[in-house]
């Protein structure tokens, strides 16, 4: 379990600390979000449809914040690619997977808080 934890803290640590920290922080929004609207479906639908708006915009923030920092991370590889001039593949590489570290989260964090979307709609009445 510590090497796990370990593993998981360095990942987030090399896909940017800035970047990652906005796709946590958009997860936890809508786990947030749906936990306050699964608690309120029965007392107030009308505030449980609007926790559902509000989960359903900060998972996909979360999601394109991870294509944005894995754009910006590619072309930060580029670049620095272009200012060796012949590089080795091993840095190509690094840059790549380190580019692809905060899409993936994103795409997780999405992923996570669509399954609960789709619980909560599922539940709703119309």
């Amino acid at each position: 379990m510590k090497f796990l934890t370990i593993q998981i803290a360095d990942r987030f640590e090399e896909g940017g600390f800035f970047m990652m920290t906005l796709i946590l922080i958009c997860l936890l929004l809508s786990v947030f979000f749906l936990i306050k609207g699964f608690m309120d479906i029965k007392k107030n639908n009308a505030v449980s449809k609007k926790m559902l708006k509000l989960a359903t915009d900060s998972s996909l923030l979360g999601l394109v914040i991870g294509f944005f920092a894995s754009v910006l991370g590619l072309i930060s590889a580029f670049d620095s690619i272009e200012s060796m001039g012949n590089p080795d593949p091993s840095i190509f590489a690094a840059g790549l997977k380190v580019s692809l570290l905060t899409a993936t989260f994103g795409l997780f964090s999405f992923i996570i808080a669509r399954i609960g979307i789709l619980v909560l709609r599922g539940l709703h009445k119309e």
